[in-house]
């Protein structure tokens, strides 16, 4: 078997265990929701190339939801409301960084050299309880 053919085999097993839709009720969010965060949550670095194409469909997905259902961001750019966040929460920069699964990564967030990606986006939107939409 090719690697071709392992990968897009991989990938259709995911598609299989939960197809990948249009999100159309808080039931349906709730649920993409809980698979894409059994994947965010094991970090970008430890995802197989079919897991990371299948994680990226279903954040799509979620932030099409968010975009239609949730108010808008607080004022500020998403770096100051990154900043405010996690002052609010008395955490460090390295803090930051394990709870996103890189303690070098806070630092790079907080000073501006990097963007949030969809994964940190949720994860932070799950530890600080807040809409997703907050950090975009």
């Amino acid at each position: 078997m090719t690697t071709t053919a392992i990968r897009r085999d991989e990938y259709l097993d995911l598609v299989r265990k939960f197809p990948p839709r249009p999100i159309r009720s808080a039931s349906q969010y709730d649920r993409t929701l809980a698979v894409m965060n059994e994947l965010a949550l094991r970090g970008e670095n430890t995802l197989s190339r079919a897991e990371s194409d299948y994680l990226d469909a279903l954040a799509t997905f979620i932030e099409q939801y968010d975009r239609a259902h949730v108010a808008e961001p607080a004022p500020g750019t998403p770096l100051e409301r990154l900043r405010y966040a996690v002052e609010q929460a008395d955490m460090s920069a390295s803090d930051l960084g394990r709870l996103l699964g890189n303690r070098g990564l806070g630092s790079i967030l907080l000073a501006g050299k990097r963007e949030l990606s969809k994964v940190h986006i949720r994860i932070l939107a799950d530890y600080f309880k807040m809409e997703a939409g907050y950090f975009l």
